[in-house]
């Protein structure tokens, strides 16, 4: 007779509303550096970022040479007005850097999900939460190194060219650290908010047109008044702080402006709650 067969060991299930977690092997910076390469393989991420930063250096030239050229015509009041940092880094520039990065940020997920790839990205990974924050890591800090370029090297070609009028600013004087700061935070702060409405609507198209009015152009429209209400509300949008308070080297203080405190707490908070948008939104939607 044959002995009979040994009862099979039970192989254990997930408990019901819970995801498996990731494999022993799947190493947080193993997903850092997946993220890094598909952030790089695509070929949007390489035209926008590549182009965004030709076109903004050659707006900080430009407009470093206009003023340059125009000087001689300018009168007292205006001489003694004449901000240097305007001319390496002004609205137009500060709208191209938020516009650029947040349509990078928002392809690296709205992307994922149009074209599918996201299922074997969640089926290798279980773990929805860290994917998330791993691909926030890396867009964080490849955008704060962009971020950083653009606005030092902005400033060092506007301040080279203005030298020649004997107006040019250099890092360390009066004002100058925190508005180098702000510019740099510009790119890192726009990229995840467009990760965060991406994942939120998963259209790639109607995820730019979102960043676009919710970043600058909505902003943009906003002008104080006499109703404080407004203001306080104004003073939640970071392009607008960036404007009216730390664009500036000495912000003007008034009731109906941003404080520089509260500036900066909204450049914190945007990004931040943005990032734990995306992971909430895709660990709890279906892929």
């Amino acid at each position: 007779m044959t002995a009979p067969a040994s009862p099979r060991a039970a192989v254990p299930r997930p408990a019901a509303g819970r995801r498996p977690a990731a494999g022993p092997g799947v190493r947080f910076r193993d997903l850092l550096a997946a993220e890094w390469i598909k952030l790089w393989s695509l070929r949007s991420t390489r035209w926008v970022l590549g182009l965004g930063v030709l076109l903004v250096i050659a707006a900080a030239l430009q407009k470093s040479l206009d003023a340059y050229d125009s000087w001689p015509t300018f009168r007292p009041v205006e001489k003694a007005h004449f901000d240097p940092m305007t001319a390496a880094f002004s609205g137009v520039t500060a709208t191209l850097v938020m516009i650029g990065a947040s349509v990078v940020g928002a392809l690296a997920i709205a992307g994922e999900y149009s074209t599918g790839l996201i299922r074997t990205t969640l089926t290798a990974v279980p773990a929805r939460g860290r994917v998330v924050a791993a691909k926030a890591t890396v867009m964080a800090g490849v955008m704060l190194v962009l971020g950083a370029v653009l606005s030092l090297g902005t400033f060092a070609v506007s301040q080279a060219i203005l030298s020649g009028r004997g107006v040019a600013l250099s890092p360390g004087d009066s004002g100058v650290p925190h508005v180098l700061v702000a510019n740099a935070l510009l790119a890192p702060l726009s990229a995840l908010v467009g990760m965060g409405i991406g994942a939120l609507l998963r259209h790639t198209a109607g995820t730019v047109a979102a960043c676009c009015a919710v970043l600058v152009i909505v902003p943009g429209f906003f002008k104080p008044t006499v109703h404080q209400w407004a203001n306080d509300l104004y003073a939640w949008f970071p392009f607008y702080d960036w404007v009216h308070c730390l664009s500036l080297r000495h912000p003007l203080s008034a009731p109906a402006l941003p404080t520089t405190s509260g500036s900066w707490i909204v450049f914190a908070l945007w990004p931040l709650v943005a990032a734990v948008l995306a992971v909430i939104v895709v660990r709890r939607r279906d892929v």
